[in-house]
């Protein structure tokens, strides 16, 4: 008897894209996430160290209670679809991140500021940890090199000495790397999970402080 064939989620269509783009844009403000930031967060999830639940993630992209139920399931059911999706094409190395378009004098060009400054808050929800690894295990820091010099390029993270920034040439290759990057990071938390002896630091670590950052610079439309 033949086994039903295993049913993937699939990435969303432009469609789908474009009518949960359409809903954050009409409810951002400063500070909130967009579709590639969202796509950042939701991908540092996927590829870190712990579980993040949906209860812990959801309050770092929609703000506003819904005024129309089918409304909010829809764009539930399109917020799981797009997390599934993440999860599966970085288990078949079809993983591509959602960027930005900024306009320039030469016409738009891709920005990773959006997807960074999402990917930034994905690592926040399991700060303790990634910071404990990152001091601790060069080998992390150096895999995740190519989207650190994108954030700092960006302005989404700080560099502790003076940092020139990226050539056209530059970005465009550190752009190319998001993709691999994240396939060694997925590896890296598989091949050296979290330690009883770390998550028992973590756990007794004191809480975070309630110093909110400022808004940082996002991007403009989606690209896939």
């Amino acid at each position: 008897m033949n086994n039903p064939p295993t049913e993937w989620p699939s990435s969303l269509t432009d469609d789908e894209l474009d009518e949960l783009d359409g809903y954050l844009r009409t409810h951002a403000d400063d500070g909130r996430l967009l579709l590639d930031g969202v796509h950042g967060m939701l991908s540092a999830i996927a590829v870190g160290p712990l579980d993040v639940l949906p209860d812990e993630w959801l309050p770092e992209v929609l703000h506003d209670p819904f005024t129309d139920e089918a409304e909010g399931n829809r764009v539930l059911e399109l917020l799981a679809k797009l997390n599934d999706s993440i999860r599966v094409e970085l288990d078949v190395d079809a993983y591509e991140p959602i960027l930005g378009e900024v306009d320039t004098d030469t016409g738009p060009v891709l920005s990773a500021a959006g997807w960074c400054e999402g990917f930034s808050r994905g690592i926040d929800l399991r700060a303790g940890l990634w910071e404990k690894r990152l001091s601790g295990d060069p080998q992390l820091m150096e895999l995740l090199g190519p989207v650190m010099a994108l954030a700092v390029d960006e302005g989404i993270l700080s560099a502790e000495t003076e940092f020139e920034k990226l050539t056209d040439e530059e970005y465009d290759e550190c752009l190319a790397q998001v993709a691999p990057v994240l396939g060694a990071v997925d590896h890296y938390w598989r091949d050296h999970p979290a330690s009883e002896a770390e998550l028992d630091a973590i756990a007794q670590a004191p809480p975070p402080t309630d110093d909110t950052p400022p808004p940082r610079h996002r991007s403009g439309h989606w690209v896939h």
